[in-house]
């Protein structure tokens, strides 16, 4: 029996882990540990998902919360290293790059437990970003790492990482979008007619720093204009608001709504006429999906997303609305799907990892 443990935190995760749990679920031999480390806790930000993707409900929780990146780091330290002392499982698969991914890597190293990276060798080169450093580090000590996309592989080897370590399996966050599009349906509030531009932002640089949020809500108000925008919001980046005194227009075109489960944003994403986003995964899935994206960073750790003709970074919210404005016009959906992001990258992550678990133990 070999025992394989998934540690998930965040959203992102979630959506990540759903195939390769499944693809697992059908092999004999096979037990599977799910471990929430709670980084995402709230029923929008994370009960909803479980129950719209089919995961299984977590094995253990460890409800680390909200707090600092180093709070959280350190509460998934302690709170998963008597977890895997008690479970010893074969190997420890961890997913994307929020902090949980880091601490659950860490933490199962320093066992000697060996590590998997599901979405590996992803790179903006802004190591301003705490996501790029969690990246960097979950990568540096994992045993086996399973690459969405080609440029990962070839940041792993620029980094000196061996290539019997890598493994390009393609885009598993694309699975869980094609098996699940069938059923998406757009929730009941707002009500939409007509074109639309779906917003979300959660990254710090956009959102914490009061005034620089104000700005960047006023250039989605002008945007507004042009089409009406729908923006779920972060718990988190409303209170920010709330407190940088922001209040949407009058004319309702700028609808602030509470944040979505996965069917219902997955639907009003497919539909919209524009994305504009902070988010690696919404990078991803616009560009699979042939939806115009305007991403607010300096950088990308997702270049396929540009390369592939959906995607476009802005740079400075001055630009968002003419940029907006630009895409607005040209409203052509372009589809150029990358290589292996087809709905089988999960079966694919399964199939090596269980070779490379068999190698370990014929060794």
């Amino acid at each position: 029996m070999i025992h394989v443990l998934h540690v998930v935190g965040a959203r992102p995760n979630f959506i990540k882990a759903a195939p390769v749990l499944r693809a697992l679920a059908s092999r004999k031999g096979v037990r599977q540990t799910l471990v929430h480390t709670g980084q995402h806790y709230d029923v929008n930000m994370s009960d909803v998902f479980f129950r719209q993707l089919g995961m299984p409900a977590p094995d253990v929780s460890l409800g680390v919360g909200s707090g600092s990146h180093a709070a959280q780091t350190a509460a998934v330290l302690l709170g998963l290293e008597p977890v895997l002392l008690a479970r010893r499982p074969d190997v420890v698969v961890v997913y994307g790059d929020v902090n949980s991914t880091m601490a659950a890597a860490l933490a199962a190293s320093k066992l000697r437990i060996p590590v998997a990276h599901v979405e590996a060798g992803l790179r903006s080169g802004d190591r301003a970003m705490p996501e790029e450093l969690n990246r960097i580090i979950t990568d540096a000590i994992s045993d086996i790492l399973f690459t969405p996309s080609p440029d990962g592989d070839a940041n792993l080897l620029r980094e000196g990482v061996s290539k019997n370590k890598i493994r390009f399996v393609g885009n598993v966050m694309i699975d869980t979008l094609i098996r699940l599009l069938p059923s998406a349906r757009r929730p009941a509030e707002p009500k939409l007619d007509g074109r639309y531009v779906l917003v979300t932002l959660h990254r710090p640089a956009n959102t914490d720093e009061p005034a620089a949020l104000k700005t960047l809500m006023r250039a989605l108000a002008a945007i507004a204009k042009l089409a009406p925008v729908v923006f779920p919001i972060h718990p988190r980046t409303r209170a920010r608001l709330n407190k940088a005194g922001f209040k949407a227009p009058a004319d309702g075109r700028l609808k602030l709504i509470e944040p979505l489960g996965y069917l219902e944003f997955l639907a009003l994403q497919k539909d919209a006429a524009l994305v504009v986003t902070d988010s690696g995964g919404i990078q991803e899935e616009t560009t699979y999906l042939g939806v115009p994206c305007l991403t607010v960073r300096t950088t990308t750790e997702r270049p396929v997303t540009i390369t592939a003709g959906t995607n476009k970074l802005v740079r400075d919210y001055a630009s968002l609305p003419r940029e907006a404005a630009a895409a607005l016009r040209r409203a052509k959906k372009i589809r150029r799907t990358p290589k292996r992001w087809d709905g089988k990258a999960g079966t694919r992550v399964a199939s090596a990892l269980l070779a490379w678990l068999g190698q370990r133990r014929a060794a």
